[in-house]
This record gives C-alpha cells, sequence and structure tokens, in this order.
C-alpha cells in the first residue's frame, strides 16, 4: 500500500482502512503467538501500512483545520 493511493481516498474510507489493518495487525499477532504465523516479518510490514494511513489521515485534518482556520 502506497501514501499515493492513500490520498485519494475519502477521510471515511481512510478510517475504515484504519479499522481493518488494525484488525489485521491484531490477527497476526494472535498467529504469532500460537505458533501459526510462519512468515513474521509481514508483521512489521502491516505496522508500517498502518502508519503510512494514520499519516495520511493526519494530513488530511491538519488541512482541513489549517483550511477551517482561513475562513
Amino acid at each position: 500500500m502506497k501514501a499515493k493511493e492513500l490520498r485519494d481516498l475519502s477521510m471515511e474510507e481512510l478510517r475504515e482502512k484504519e479499522r481493518e489493518v488494525k484488525q489485521e495487525l491484531f490477527n497476526l499477532r494472535f498467529q504469532k503467538a500460537t505458533g501459526q504465523l510462519s512468515n513474521t516479518a509481514i508483521i512489521s510490514k502491516t505496522k508500517k501500512d498502518l502508519a503510512r494511513v494514520k499519516t495520511v489521515l493526519r494530513e488530511m485534518s491538519a488541512q482541513g483545520q489549517s483550511d477551517n482556520a482561513r475562513a
């Protein structure tokens, strides 16, 4: 998942994507704890995806606040 792709989404779509990625990360951690996860590198990839989503959300909300401050 790339930041450019995320920036094309709406705020609501980004929030939904954040929920999905958090759930996926939870499931991966659970699989790791129970010994069912063979490729543990996917956990760090998922963490980075979550960070990207949160960063784009923060950028969009900051733009919205600065736009409101100008009006």
